[in-house]
């Protein structure tokens, strides 16, 4: 039996798709960024933990797992956090704390350093997110994704530090399985997509813009020591700029502690949000 609940909103005529599990105050899942990312694959480990304490809500981004497959070519990222806040906002949420790993703890910030905050929250956690993306090898071994299977045991290479995991031939098939449903690829390959006479857009080796100053939540950096597309470091320099921030640096660890160390990571969560925000009763 699933520790999680299945079901799929209605929002603006788009069909969301989201994980639930748990009682109480609501907090919000918001997956990784990688082919085939989805809310299972990045929150699978926690959200047994956190539903013993809180209502737990795990969508799928817009264009990936089984949200329906749409990306704007004029505004992806701004159409992701649009699409996020008014889900939130039509599922009857109200004020939640928030966990964005990659991709969605980057997006996360940006919606919290908004004027308004694009969402109401109380809590804020940035699980690898953040912070100037180098250009490497690792993160051309994300870019160059051709749905194989060997090319997603090298993702896997890349996101973990405990070679296990891209060897763990029954994860392989899960991972492989999600970056294959139909429209999955298309809309995470449509972003690195440039017209010949557009401006010319550099995503990764340049500064992070987003104003980390403007975030007023309680707000927990959470970094791996050996993730291989980040700059060493960068979590704490982001911590500092934060009116209330703190940092946890997990050793022997990638770009995905919510899955590679996940019982430390879970505890680590529960600490804080005992701290910030509480579970009811």
């Amino acid at each position: 039996m699933s520790a999680w609940r299945e079901d799929v909103l209605s929002v603006d005529g788009i069909r969301t798709h989201y994980l639930e599990a748990g009682e109480g105050r609501p907090v919000v899942l918001l997956h990784a960024g990688e082919f085939g990312g989805a809310a299972e694959l990045s929150w699978e480990f926690t959200i047994p933990a956190l539903a013993q304490h809180y209502r737990v809500i795990a969508p799928d981004w817009l264009g990936f797992g089984y949200t329906d497959k749409i990306h704007d070519f004029g505004g992806g990222a701004e159409r992701r956090l649009n699409h996020m806040a008014r889900f939130i906002e039509k599922l009857g949420v109200g004020t939640a704390a928030c966990i964005g790993n990659s991709m969605g703890g980057l997006l996360l910030a940006r919606a919290m350093a908004s004027d308004p905050p694009l969402w109401p929250a109380s809590a804020v956690v940035v699980v690898s997110g953040g912070g100037l993306a180098p250009e490497n090898d690792a993160r051309q071994t994300l870019l160059d994704y051709d749905c194989t299977p060997e090319a997603m045991r090298a993702i896997l290479g890349v996101l973990f530090h405990d070679e296990r995991w891209a060897q763990d031939e029954e994860y392989l098939r899960r991972r492989h399985e999600m970056s294959i449903v139909p429209g999955a690829w298309e809309c995470a390959a449509a972003a690195r997509l440039r017209s010949p006479v557009a401006p010319t857009r550099k995503d990764f080796g340049v500064p992070d813009p987003t104003p980390w100053e403007s975030i007023t939540q309680p707000t927990l950096m959470v970094a791996g020591a050996q993730d291989k597309l980040k700059v060493p470091g960068y979590a704490n320099e982001l911590a500092e700029r934060l009116p209330d921030g703190r940092v946890i640096v997990y050793e022997n660890c990638g770009h995905a502690p919510n899955i590679e160390v996940a019982d430390r990571f879970n505890e680590d969560i529960l600490t804080f949000l005992a701290e910030v925000y509480p579970p009811e009763g």
